[in-house]
């Protein structure tokens, strides 16, 4: 997430309250998780195992729950809990707006995309042109809708990381400032969910098909002309290149890749990244060939006991 504007390290210190090593005037430009922070970010670390993960990230600003030595070229900002710092500064620059409309005037919709009845288009929401959204689709702020895209009823766009850190009175969740953008000619089926990005984007690529009940979750990219069928469900920060093929009642582990034209067979568990141009199927997943070879053994292992008998 990109600020409106350029802020300083000691206008962003004094809104968390914070000790801060660097000079005054250090330029802040964003906040963004470790995966997708760029030069003027601040990320955030409260653990000493990812704390040489942090300073050697490509963010210029570190929140952090010890002073260490400061990289050349980098600022700190010392907290006592980065995390909930890190979503008192979410709340700051990206505040919940209520609504009391069901389209915000602030939201921009294109020349002759249809809105069917009952549906939710939250604020700073652009829709691109000749779109079609059936009755009951939820679209949470600042989603970004392209040109030519079918979403289905009961489908929501926008919901909120499933991001929580285990506290001793319960899990602390946290919070979202990111966005959902859907670019052109997409089809999204019925009662699907694609959450936000924690501080960035969620994107389903152009041309790419979606079923009835998949969920996508935060910070994930799904690449261009990819098929995804019903029940399947990705996990956060995940990486899907283009003209993927996953079949029903697949699952993701988070934070991994999947290559070009790669095909998941029905209820295979992702458990790791996977190579593009090749067939996978089963949990743990493997080669599909491979798999049913190993399935057609299994079959055998009655018929191998009574030889041995």
């Amino acid at each position: 997430m990109k600020f409106s504007r350029k802020h300083t390290l000691k206008e962003i210190a004094a809104i968390i309250s914070c000790h801060y090593v660097g000079a005054d005037d250090f330029p802040v430009e964003g906040m963004n998780e470790i995966h997708v922070v760029t030069p003027g970010d601040i990320v955030f670390v409260d653990h000493p195992k990812y704390y040489d993960k942090a300073l050697e990230s490509a963010a210029t600003i570190v929140l952090i729950n010890k002073e260490v030595d400061c990289p050349e070229g980098k600022a700190l900002l010392i907290s006592d809990d980065p995390f909930r710092d890190f979503n008192t500064l979410t709340k700051h620059f990206r505040p919940f707006q209520a609504a009391n409309v069901s389209i915000s005037n602030s939201a921009t919709i294109g020349e002759g995309t249809v809105i069917q009845p009952n549906c939710f288009i939250g604020h700073h929401v652009t829709i691109g042109k000749n779109c079609l959204l059936h009755a009951n689709v939820i679209v949470y702020d600042n989603t970004v809708i392209g040109d030519n895209v079918i979403i289905h009823s009961g489908t929501i766009l926008g919901a909120d990381a499933f991001y929580y850190k285990k506290r001793p009175e319960g899990f602390d969740q946290l919070l979202s400032g990111g966005r959902v953008v859907i670019e052109d000619n997409v089809g999204i089926g019925a009662l699907c969910t694609i959450d936000k990005g924690v501080t960035g984007d969620t994107t389903i690529g152009a041309g790419t098909k979606i079923d009835n009940q998949v969920h996508v979750g935060h910070d994930t990219v799904i690449g261009k002309k990819c098929l995804i069928a019903s029940q399947t469900g990705i996990a956060g920060c995940v990486i899907i290149e283009d003209e993927v093929t996953m079949w029903g009642q697949v699952g993701t582990t988070s934070g991994i890749t999947i290559g070009t034209k790669a095909v998941i067979m029905g209820q295979t568990g992702v458990t790791k990244s996977v190579e593009g141009g090749k067939s996978y199927f089963g949990t743990p997943i493997e080669e599909s060939r491979e798999k049913l070879k190993q399935l057609a053994n299994v079959k055998r292992i009655p018929e191998i006991l009574n030889k041995l008998k």
